[in-house]
């Protein structure tokens, strides 16, 4: 099944937001042709360890050795190298663009504009073009000419401001959450752009960016108010409105959720604890905010008392939400992901068989079929000669000349 065969998406992408939104479409079976500078191409191939032919190692030794940060963010996107900078280069980027249904990139705003690449040169050649940017701050704005990589965002954004502990500094997220968030509002938009085309026939700019998608995320929950009226904002492994959080069990770690009434009867009746539900402190929502400190230290005192697969036994035969807190190692090894596909083993485009390590399957189960497993991501400009060939009409001997001129 490939929900998105037919779509050919042009991607001038580098790092992580781009390439993980590109990459979700290639999953869905769109053509994602991936245009890297000659002899360098995106910047995260030069992050080691790399994985070739003969192994893994520390250094890049051969053109075939790939990053692996690369192989898990490039899966099943083409390779083509152009240099945007050269005349002949901008002209066939912009006849790439005429065969093309979307063009996505997250260079630095106005980047591509300078190049007589922008919106207005590819809708010039391609009107119906849904044309993609993804930035730090936008492309309009105070911010939007900053430079910006996802701890800035973070920053910016107040969301370091409310994760953490409470005696403790702003954290950042531990993941780069600017990075693969802002990306699948980007997927979706596009697609929401491209069934747009369908019924106008026109296309559009899209204008995504980090520093609004982590705004909009955060707003969901009801930030203004706990600053108006002075409470913390950094709850470490809790949460305002009740118990959830991290409890120890007498050998380990668990999260257990209580956020309702219901919630709460049914993890004080797993505990065997009907003087907590006799509790006036506890008895409505409201109150166990108001003495949230004072319900968790209950909690906490009896589950203490019991082994971690006890704890989870009861909770699960009482239907309370809980889950052990495992390590990275234990979680990546769990069958369960395997079973469902959101695990898969990495793949490198100039090997048949994957090479050591996992890259992350598509999230979602489509009861019209299963998607194709993606292939391997490419080695630079390893798919000059098919889309240069099959889309452009170039010859070996035009190839060869253009390479020789450091077109491509």
């Amino acid at each position: 099944m490939q929900p998105l065969k037919g779509i050919r998406v042009v991607a001038v992408t580098g790092f992580l937001a781009g390439p993980y939104a590109s990459m979700n479409f290639a999953r869905l079976g769109a053509e994602v042709i991936k245009v890297e500078l000659p002899g360098k191409g995106d910047p995260v191939r030069g992050n080691g360890p790399f994985i070739g032919p003969e192994g893994k190692h520390p250094q890049q030794q051969t053109p075939e050795d790939i990053s692996t940060r690369f192989l898990k963010r490039n899966q099943g996107v083409k390779s083509v190298t152009l240099n945007l900078k050269h005349p002949t280069g901008r002209k066939m980027f912009l006849d790439l663009a005429k065969s093309s249904d979307v063009m996505l990139e997250n260079l630095a705003p106005g980047s591509l504009t300078r190049m007589g690449l922008g919106y207005k040169d590819v809708s010039a050649v391609n009107p119906s073009i849904i044309y993609c940017s993804i930035s730090g701050y936008g492309q309009t704005g105070e911010y939007a000419d900053r430079p910006a990589h996802d701890p800035q965002i973070q920053g910016m954004s107040g969301l370091m401001e409310i994760n953490g502990h409470p005696d403790g500094p702003p954290t950042r997220v531990g993941f780069y959450i600017g990075d693969l968030v802002t990306p699948l509002f980007a997927c979706y938009a596009i697609t929401a752009a491209l069934r747009e085309k369908e019924r106008t026939g026109e296309g559009q700019y899209l204008d995504v960016s980090m520093m609004d998608t982590l705004t909009s995320i955060m707003m969901m929950d009801t930030l203004e108010d706990d600053v108006e009226m002075g409470l913390p904002l950094r709850m470490g492994n809790t949460t305002r409105g009740g118990p959830t959080g991290l409890y120890s069990t007498s050998d380990g770690e668990l999260t257990i959720t209580a956020a309702s009434n219901d919630q709460w009867q049914r993890l004080c009746n797993a505990l065997d604890a009907p003087e907590l539900l006799a509790d006036e402190r506890f008895a409505e929502f409201h109150s166990r905010t108001a003495n949230v400190v004072e319900a968790r230290e209950e909690i906490q005192k009896r589950v203490k008392k019991i082994t971690r697969a006890e704890a989870l036994e009861r909770f699960e035969a009482a239907d309370v939400p809980s889950g052990a807190v495992r390590t990275v190692d234990e979680a990546i090894n769990d069958q369960h992901f395997w079973d469902r596909r959101s695990l898969l083993p990495m793949r490198h485009g100039g090997m048949e068989e994957p090479v050591p390590g996992i890259v992350a399957g598509f999230p979602v189960i489509f009861s019209g079929g299963e998607l194709p497993e993606a292939y391997g991501a490419p080695t630079l400009g390893m798919h000059n000669k098919e889309i240069y060939g099959s889309v452009l009409n170039l010859s070996d001997d035009e190839l060869a000349g253009l390479m020789e001129d450091g077109v491509v």
